[in-house]
């Protein structure tokens, strides 16, 4: 079951990836309270080695990135404008 579930993660990267699309919404934040807001749409960054355990590479509050568990992010689709913005948001 943990293969498929990886096979699945790296799926939905992949995707994420060629939909220019790297955003991903926060679900749980029970163990990382001060660096996680519940609901908040975080910037994935890719990272394969995380991928292998499921766990996401996301900048957070800090303005840095970690990497935190996969299940608690689910990745979204935006608009490409609001997409910019995010990208725009982190040249700055």
């Amino acid at each position: 079951m943990k293969l498929l579930e990886e096979l699945i993660l790296k799926f939905l990267l992949a995707r994420a990836r060629r939909a220019g699309t790297e955003l991903a919404l926060c679900v749980n934040n029970e163990a990382y309270p001060a660096s996680l807001e519940r609901f908040k749409i975080y910037r994935v960054l890719p990272d394969p080695d995380a991928t292998k355990h499921q766990q996401m590479r996301i900048v957070d509050e800090s303005g840095e990135d970690y990497v935190y568990p996969a299940e608690y992010f689910e990745l979204v689709t935006l608009p490409p404008s609001i997409t910019r913005r995010f990208r725009e948001k982190a040249i700055a």
